[in-house]
């Protein structure tokens, strides 16, 4: 092979994976919009988990069966029946307006997402990895304790304050006295 013809082969193979690229991401959008409701890659829910779907059916059965999944079942397709059955008989919604390009551009990316490493999708951190950078309310929190008793010390005052508001104003007309 001459190195013009390893130049074509690098861009073929290049432009491949870009258009593989692209496929999953137009994928990913489909997948948003219409699956990810009631499927994920990797866990059950109101349907099953899609990791390795293309290696379970074959791509014309996931293609017909996204398209009309009700169709097939009505026909008496085995495995339609066996996950109609499987998930409590929860009818799948038909998508009669994708195409086959639009059905395998979901598949590239359920393959995508399937060979990356599941992803731990926790909104907060697991019991025992949390270490909390706070010091616990006790005597020996000692920034805290001086602010608590200051607040308490000015609290006692401000109250002194207003329960003696009376006597002191009544001192302090006293102490000017009649005007004359």
């Amino acid at each position: 092979m001459n190195v013009k013809g390893i130049f074509v082969l690098i861009v073929l193979v290049s432009l491949h994976v870009r258009l593989l690229a692209a496929d999953a991401e137009e994928g990913k959008k489909l997948f948003q919009a219409r699956c990810a409701s009631c499927h994920n890659v990797h866990k059950k829910l109101t349907g099953p988990a899609l990791a390795g779907v293309d290696g379970r059916r074959p791509e014309d059965w996931i293609i017909r069966f996204v398209k009309s999944s009700q169709s097939m079942i009505k026909t008496g397709d085995a495995a339609a029946l066996a996950i109609f059955n499987e998930y409590n008989q929860v009818v799948m919604p038909d998508h009669p307006d994708l195409n086959d390009e639009q059905v395998r551009s979901i598949i590239a990316f359920i393959k995508a997402e399937a060979a990356a490493a599941p992803k731990d999708d926790a909104p907060f951190a697991r019991p025992g990895k949390l270490t909390p950078n706070l010091m616990p309310l006790s005597i020996y929190n000692f920034p805290f304790m001086l602010a608590y008793l200051l607040l308490i010390i000015v609290i006692v005052l401000l109250l002194v304050f207003l329960v003696n508001i009376k006597s002191i104003e009544k001192k302090m007309h006293e102490g000017n006295g009649p005007e004359s």
